[in-house]
């Protein structure tokens, strides 16, 4: 897929996650639900919150700085930063803040909204920049605190998500490609099943002249529908970027899936034909922390020595708007 001799390396990963932990026990005293009910259900066992003094930038930072390190980078080296989140601390976008905090003086920086596919929409939107020549040095970030977003009143959604960062550096290089194949898809007809919606009110400035003020959520979500979408449409998309790289399901190392619902990932493993112990999920500890989970669960692995330079890995996010979408591609 590689145009212009320009290949795409991945040559650094961080993440990072707030300090405070909820248990499944303790979350079963702020709404009705139980220990048992969540890990059936999910997977889930306990999920990090951020604490009012703490922000999303924060985690942000602290997973570039992580990448960076191992890439034995500098900050004033990159070219480009994504920040792929839909719960920037600035409405106006939060990846220019963290260009400022991390020192990359030469690097432009903007946000990229996709939810739970955000991280996965970001590589692949970066890679182009790389690929075409544009620019050498990208730090690509996915970084959520929906935990501001949630109805902790309303238990099959506020036992779902947690907070969380992952960063990945990627750099040009003359040697051979490492992103081997990808497919991006979108459905808004489905928007209604998975929603962060504005909530205003009507207010009269004068007469003939009416705006309207407000803010955004809770998190709303048909949990059956999105389920159904993506058991179905995420073994799809991955075949369609296995075949355009060339590839069969046999032949990759690492399944790596949005940390969602394990049901869902041993689902979509199963009809790929992948066995379980290539399956990447860190679920049980964080939950769904959106367009940082595949990050986060990728430097996991990486670090533990799981993930190994020349791995084939088969990414794929998927959630609100509704958005999926897959990458194959090598780590290193």
């Amino acid at each position: 897929m590689n145009q212009s001799g320009n290949g795409v390396a991945f040559i650094g990963s961080g993440s990072a996650t707030p300090q405070v932990t909820l248990s499944n026990e303790t979350l079963s005293q702020i709404v009705e639900t139980s220990d048992e009910w969540i890990r059936t259900r999910t997977g889930i066992q306990r999920r990090r919150l951020v604490t009012p003094d703490r922000t999303m930038t924060d985690l942000a930072i602290a997973a570039a700085q992580s990448a960076l390190d191992m890439a034995n980078l500098a900050a004033t080296e990159l070219d480009l930063i994504i920040l792929a989140t839909s719960t920037a601390d600035d409405l106006f976008g939060s990846a220019s803040l963290i260009q400022a905090q991390i020192g990359a003086s030469r690097a432009v920086a903007f946000d990229l909204t996709a939810a739970c596919s955000g991280f996965v929409f970001g590589l692949v939107t970066a890679s182009q920049f790389i690929r075409t020549g544009a620019y050498r040095n990208v730090l690509l970030i996915g970084a959520d605190v929906l935990s501001r977003w949630v109805d902790w009143g309303d238990r099959s959604s506020c036992v779902l998500f947690g907070d969380g960062a992952g960063a990945v550096v990627m750099q040009a290089t003359d040697e051979s490609d490492r992103l081997l194949g990808f497919e991006l898809r979108s459905d808004g007809s489905m928007n209604a099943c998975l929603r962060l919606a504005y909530q205003g009110e009507s207010r009269t400035l004068m007469d003939g002249v009416t705006i309207t003020q407000g803010t955004y959520g809770p998190i709303t979500m048909n949990g059956k529908e999105v389920y159904r979408f993506a058991v179905q449409r995420v073994p799809e998309v991955i075949e369609k970027a296995l075949f355009r790289a060339n590839m069969t399901s046999a032949q990759i190392d690492w399944l790596l899936l949005h940390q969602a619902n394990q049901r869902i990932l041993d689902a979509v493993a199963q009809r790929l034909n992948i066995d379980s112990a290539k399956v990447l999920s860190n679920l049980a500890n964080y939950g769904n922390t959106s367009a940082a989970s595949i990050p986060l669960a990728l430097d996991e692995a990486v670090r533990s020595g799981k993930v190994k330079p020349g791995d084939a890995i088969a990414a794929s996010g998927f959630g609100a708007g509704l958005t999926w979408g897959a990458a194959i591609f090598q780590w290193g």
